[in-house]
């Protein structure tokens, strides 16, 4: 049986995605779509693609109000998969503490005060995953951005191990440099990414069937981790 199917209630399991307009996001959309799933996508502008299962949701997830306002109208999610995301790049000497903020907000702030609105109605069993990076590990000329995705981690943990008594997993999917529009953003042209050892970029459709595993029964026992893709570029 399709497990994006609910047996308890006979229903189509239910996602929430966002950032799908465009890269990860849109990438995690598509894929949980082609598996049966339910998805409402947030973000400012409409994707490329449509689907009778796909409701588009415009909002600036950035804008504490305004998601509020979005998530107060959501109701019967089983998945949470936060992958929105931006990045603006400085080395020391000429950072900017607006993008610090920025990203801050967009990375970390908004998941939490997506999972504190929907926590509460979440069914046993659910699954939370947030798209963090491997940058979490330090890079140069991306230190404001890693330390959003490296605190991601730690919220993400802690959350696991609230919810680890009603059976909802909460994991990160941490891409290396991956081929999406974010990554040519003419922003971060001062650091360029660097080739994996693999020779090319991590495709935006891996790091989809990594989250959409992460939401699927065989992956129930996993929680609580950092699940890094990319193309061997942490050996």
């Amino acid at each position: 049986m399709n497990e994006a199917f609910s047996e308890t209630d006979g229903r189509v399991k239910h996602a929430l995605v966002t950032g799908v307009s465009s890269g990860i996001g849109a990438a995690i959309a598509q894929q949980l779509l082609g598996e049966g799933w339910a998805v409402t996508g947030f973000s400012r502008s409409a994707p490329a693609f449509s689907h009778e299962r796909l409701a588009h949701v415009p909002v600036d997830i950035a804008d504490r109000a305004a998601l509020g306002g979005a998530l107060a109208g959501l109701a019967g999610v089983d998945a949470i998969v936060h992958a929105a995301g931006i990045l603006r790049v400085g080395m020391l000497g000429s950072l900017d503490p607006a993008n610090g903020q920025e990203m801050w907000r967009l990375h970390v702030d908004a998941a939490e005060q997506i999972v504190e609105a929907l926590a509460a109605s979440l069914p046993e069993g659910a699954r939370i995953v947030f798209i963090g990076s491997r940058t979490a590990a330090g890079s140069a000329g991306r230190a404001q951005y890693a330390a959003t995705k490296a605190a991601l981690v730690g919220m993400a943990r802690s959350f696991a191990i609230e919810l680890a008594p009603r059976r909802i997993t909460v994991n990160v999917v941490a891409p290396g440099a991956t081929d999406t529009p974010m990554l040519r953003d003419p922003n971060r042209a001062s650091v360029a990414p660097k080739m994996p050892p693999m020779g090319r970029l991590v495709k935006p459709e891996e790091v989809a069937a990594t989250a959409a595993f992460l939401l699927s029964e065989g992956a129930a026992s996993i929680t609580g981790q950092q699940i890094v893709v990319c193309g061997g570029a942490s050996l």
